[in-house]
C-alpha cells in the first residue's frame, strides 16, 4: 500500500477542524501559563524560605519529569481528592502548570538583567511595591522575554497533541481515528502535521509582529 496524497487531502478537512481545538486550547493555556509564571515569580520574590522551598520542589518535579507524567495525575489522580475534571480541563491545567514553571524560570533570569533606573525612580516617587511590580518591573520582564514567550507558545501548541492520551478529541486523536478506520495511518498523520505547522507559522508570525512593535517602542 503506497503513499496516497489524495488521502492526505481527503483527511485534511476533518483533521483541520479538530486542530482548531488544539488552537483554542493553546490560547487558553498560554494565558493561564503566563499567569502561573507571573504568580510563581511574585511568590519567589517574597523570599519566604518555607514557601520558596515548596515552590522549588514543585519546579524541580515539573522540569525533571516528562509532561505525560504530569498530565496523567491531573486526569486520573485529582478525582481521588474530589476534583473530577473533564479531559480537556485536566489537560489545560497540566500543560498550564508545566509551561508556567518554564516561564517563571525565564523570568528569574531576566530579573537580574533589568534596568535599575526606572525601579529607583518609582521608589523615589513613593510608589508601593505592588505598583512598582505592576507598572515598572512586569512590563520590562514581558518585553525582555517576548521571544521566549513566543517560543513557549509553539511548545504549548505542540503539547496539546499529547492530550489525545486522555481522550481529548483534538487533531492528533482524529488523525489516529481516521487511520484506524481506514487502515492508512500515515496519511492522516501527514495531514495533522500540516495543520500543526500552519498553526505554528501563524503563531510565530504574530510573535514576530509583536517583537517588531516592541523594538519600535524601545527606540
Amino acid at each position: 500500500m503506497g503513499f496516497d496524497i489524495a488521502f492526505v487531502l481527503a483527511a485534511l478537512p476533518d483533521v483541520g477542524a479538530a486542530s482548531l481545538i488544539n488552537a483554542w486550547m493553546a490560547i487558553i493555556i498560554c494565558l493561564f501559563a503566563l499567569a502561573t509564571g507571573i504568580g510563581l515569580t511574585l511568590v519567589r520574590s517574597l523570599k519566604i524560605r518555607a514557601i520558596n522551598a515548596v515552590v522549588d520542589i514543585f519546579i524541580s518535579f515539573v522540569r525533571g519529569t516528562p509532561i505525560l507524567i504530569q498530565i496523567f495525575p491531573c486526569y486520573y489522580v485529582l478525582p481521588l481528592v474530589g476534583l473530577d475534571l473533564n479531559p480537556t480541563t485536566a489537560g489545560i491545567v497540566a500543560i498550564s502548570l508545566n509551561s508556567g514553571v518554564f516561564i517563571t524560570e525565564n523570568f528569574r533570569g531576566a530579573l537580574s538583567a533589568l534596568d535599575d533606573g526606572p525601579i529607583e525612580a518609582a521608589t523615589a516617587l513613593a510608589l508601593t511595591p505592588a505598583m512598582i511590580w505592576y507598572l515598572v518591573i512586569l512590563p520590562q520582564l514581558l518585553r525582555r522575554t517576548l521571544p521566549m514567550l513566543v517560543s513557549e507558545g509553539t511548545v504549548i501548541l505542540k503539547n496539546t497533541a499529547l492530550l489525545s492520551v486522555i481522550t481529548v478529541t483534538e487533531g492528533f486523536r482524529v488523525a489516529q481515528q481516521i487511520g484506524g478506520a481506514t487502515f492508512r495511518p500515515f496519511e492522516p498523520l501527514i495531514a495533522v502535521a500540516i495543520c500543526f505547522l500552519a498553526l505554528n507559522l501563524i503563531l510565530v508570525g504574530f510573535g514576530n509582529l509583536l517583537e517588531r512593535r516592541n523594538a519600535a517602542m524601545v527606540r
